[in-house]
């Protein structure tokens, strides 16, 4: 089969390449750089099944198929960046997603939407299930990303009724592991980053507000199952072991073996106070849960940024 991946440059975009290509599949994978790095598909490099094409997805995507499935993760998804692009990061949530559900329009093809579990906001529900509607400020600084993504969901179930295009969407929730970048703002590379350097750890609030981690292995995972359903509603992935941040920080000091100190600065305006996803739904239609402890999967980011410090 013949795969369109916008993103495929970026941190789960790349893994996303190496499994498909690993399966036998080819792939044809867009970025525009802004966030993604050509280093995360050099293992990808003289293969015969993948091209990589240099291409902003808000612009028309003339790139010919037929593709039999066409996947949108092409967004800002930290919110250091989106925080910084804001414009940008509205334009991949609408004309980007519009732009590539042309593509699977034109070919039939199957079609996936990674969308977020800021879709859900700061929630009033927890844990969150598929059927809450949100709690999202549509006016705070991180409406850009938050209803880019409520918007791309919208445009997704719109083509699927009025087009009958095959669709999926993936509500993500925090995920982890190699190929995340050090400076991405987002918790589990600043900490490794501030413990790779031995900095403390810095913590927003007083970290009682509460995160699940999904390794990347896992999360690809269920995006291909998700793929291949027919579950045209949104599904949650991520894992639904819940931990306060301040929890998390020692589980880095212990994996690490450092007394790093903890510094607290003010908790940032609409950051969400509780997540954690119910995947319900993804163990009944797609068989599908975590297999990755946090502590296996913090072993394998933690050697990937050893790497990446040790090179720089």
């Amino acid at each position: 089969m013949l795969h369109l991946i916008s993103g495929a440059a970026g941190f789960i975009g790349s893994h996303l390449c190496d499994r498909l290509i690993a399966e036998g599949h080819s792939v044809v994978g867009l970025d525009n750089l802004m966030t993604g790095s050509r280093r995360n598909l050099a293992q990808l490099e003289g293969n015969a099944r993948f091209r990589f094409i240099e291409r902003d997805v808000t612009q028309p995507v003339d790139v010919a198929g037929p593709f039999d499935h066409v996947w949108h993760l092409a967004s800002l998804a930290s919110p250091k960046e989106y925080l910084a692009h804001p414009l940008e990061t509205l334009e991949s949530g609408s004309t980007g997603t519009r732009n590539m559900l042309a593509v699977a329009l034109r070919d039939n093809a199957r079609f996936l939407l990674t969308s977020t579990s800021e879709c859900y906001g700061d929630p009033e529900e927890h844990p969150q299930a598929e059927t809450y509607w949100g709690h999202v400020n549509p006016v705070g600084p991180r409406s850009c990303y938050d209803e880019s993504k409520r918007y791309a969901e919208a445009f997704t179930m719109a083509y699927h009724r009025f087009h009958g295009v095959r669709t999926n969407i993936a509500r993500i929730f925090n995920t982890y592991g190699p190929r995340m970048a050090l400076k991405d703002g987002r918790v589990v590379p600043a900490f490794l980053d501030q413990a790779l350097h031995g900095e403390p750890l810095t913590i927003f609030g007083d970290g009682t507000q509460t995160r699940s981690f999904c390794y990347v292995a896992d999360l690809v995972d269920g995006l291909i199952r998700l793929a291949s359903s027919e579950e045209r509603y949104p599904v949650n992935l991520g894992n639904p072991v819940e931990l306060t941040i301040l929890e998390f920080a020692e589980r880095i000091r212990q994996l690490m073996k450092l007394e790093l100190p903890i510094v607290f600065h003010p908790l940032p305006e609409d950051d969400p106070q509780k997540r954690r996803p119910d995947i319900s739904k993804a163990k009944r239609v797609l068989g599908w849960e975590p297999k990755v402890t946090l502590e296996d999967g913090l072993r394998e980011t933690v050697e990937y940024f050893r790497s990446v410090t040790a090179a720089a």
